[in-house]
């Protein structure tokens, strides 16, 4: 008997038992919550099936996937009746790199699955039915409505329909309603398989467990070092250091290491009570004197936007000044003379694009020490996505550690519209266009104002001039 004829023969006791069929295809030695997962999933024939999976981060939740994807696609078929499923992830790169590449890794440890099935880019299809037993890769546009993203799903018709859901935790309600279109025509067996981080209070993964709970099966899977059916696969001594300086509280900590939801308004930055409360606090000159001197300068981009010069001594920021100069040296003299006049010991200034770019070097040519930021590049700290994520998290930071803000109704309507997304692992800022469509304008107040956060800065020696080779030597971006 054939590879192929002896793993057919043992299609009906793999139908009834998921765990066993990625046992035996895999030769894998499945986690305890990945064995609940697939039990729960179950093999018995079910009209109406729909299981949720909700999962910190690295568990092994697409790898799961996958197994489940394989068990629906290789046991559910009658005569005449094949299994027809469909695949999709929050986007298209995310479902190629993720989902559709674990199916493909698994495949290929099987011979069974190797040689009844072909595995393309875009298709997994049975060799001897290939228009009828599929998994497809689907996708839809980011702004797609609920019709169109049902029309992403039609086609799926049969006795054995199935749909894998990865990354719901930013996926939109809409899909999920969809995607319950193949429970219509009274299929035999039917399911949904959804996994995704809790790393947003809206969308299809925070739908599916709590409002609509009681329409799922739900599993959560944690790294928390207390829990006896932690994954293996997240190491202990991380998630104790990442709940250690974070705090179990910390909304990064709840969903990439608990596998829990944050609490509501996890979006947003700083909420109007936290900005109010830092814009009626003030430090006098004695309590920040030994506190570095540092300015955050803002260059306008085009028409209305404004250049902006943040100063902030310690836990104090001051007034933020608005310059409309359109002439780039005429802007880079502005700058040095406020750098001259507040004795700065770091000036940041963002280059993002030609503009900065031009007034730094304008700076530099008349003499200024000034050092460049890129918004769009790579954050010293792994959680964030850029330097700008990583600036406003530290600002936002700082705020909620005591940091004292001028009292400023444009700043205060800036900060409080920047929100933020969970990007893979990653804490991302929201684009600034973003929030010019939200305000009315571009957040340059803030920006200033973020960018006196871009890197640690040396404290000024109360003894003065003796040590102002230490400040000129200074590295801001050497990590110590």
């Amino acid at each position: 008997m054939t590879q192929l004829n002896k793993a057919r023969a043992r299609i009906q006791e793999w139908r009834r038992d998921p765990v066993k069929f990625a046992v035996d295809c895999f030769g894998i030695e499945p986690d305890a919550w990945q064995v609940d997962a697939m039990r729960l999933l179950g093999g018995d024939y079910n009209p109406s099936r729909r299981l949720c999976m909700r999962a910190c981060t690295g568990p092994g939740k697409s790898a799961t996937l996958a197994w489940m994807g394989w068990h629906r696609l290789a046991c559910f078929a009658s005569k005449g009746e094949h299994p027809k499923g469909a695949a999709l992830s929050i986007t298209a790169d995310n479902l190629k790199d993720n989902l559709w590449a674990e199916l493909s890794k698994w495949q290929q440890r099987s011979e069974f699955l190797k040689a009844a099935f072909t595995w393309t880019k875009e298709k997994i299809y049975a060799n001897d039915h290939p228009e009828t037993w599929f998994l497809s890769a689907r996708s839809f546009a980011k702004d797609a409505n609920a019709e169109a993203i049902g029309r992403a799903l039609s086609g799926l018709h049969s006795q054995y329909p199935f749909v894998l859901l990865d990354e719901t935790g930013d996926m939109p309600v809409a899909v999920g309603r969809a995607a319950t279109q193949i429970f219509t025509g009274n299929p035999r067996d039917a399911s949904i398989i959804q996994a995704g981080n809790p790393t947003s209070t809206s969308g299809l993964l925070y739908e599916s467990c709590t409002k609509a709970g009681e329409q799922w099966d739900l599993i959560t899977i944690t790294a928390d070092p207390d829990d006896p059916k932690r994954t293996p696969r997240v190491s202990k001594e991380h998630a104790e250091e990442m709940i250690r300086t974070y705090g179990r509280d910390n909304p990064w900590v709840m969903a990439t290491i608990l596998g829990l939801f944050p609490p509501s308004g996890f979006n947003a930055l700083l909420g109007a009570d936290e900005v109010d409360a830092a814009m009626a606090r003030g430090y006098k000159k004695d309590e920040i004197l030994a506190a570095p001197v540092v300015l955050g300068g803002d260059v306008a981009r085009q028409g209305d936007d404004m250049s902006a010069i943040a100063l902030r001594i310690g836990r104090q920021a001051y007034p933020i000044r608005t310059l409309r100069i359109p002439d780039t040296m005429l802007l880079a003299q502005q700058f040095i003379m406020e750098a001259k006049d507040k004795q700065s010991d770091a000036f940041f200034v963002d280059e993002t694009g030609g503009y900065g770019a031009g007034v730094i070097d304008a700076m530099r040519s008349l003499g200024q020490n000034v050092i460049g930021v890129q918004f769009g590049s790579r954050a010293s700290d792994y959680r964030y996505y850029n330097k700008r994520s990583e600036m406003y998290f530290e600002l936002a930071k700082w705020v909620k550690a005591g940091g004292a803000l001028a009292p400023d109704r444009e700043l205060k309507e800036e900060l409080c519209a920047t929100t933020f997304v969970y990007q893979g692992d990653k804490f991302r800022i929201v684009d600034k266009a973003i929030i010019k469509d939200q305000i009315g304008r571009s957040p340059d107040k803030a920006d200033a104002l973020a960018l006196t956060f871009a890197a640690p800065v040396a404290h000024k020696h109360p003894l003065g001039r003796a040590h102002d080779q230490d400040r000129r030597t200074y590295d801001p971006f050497k990590r110590r």
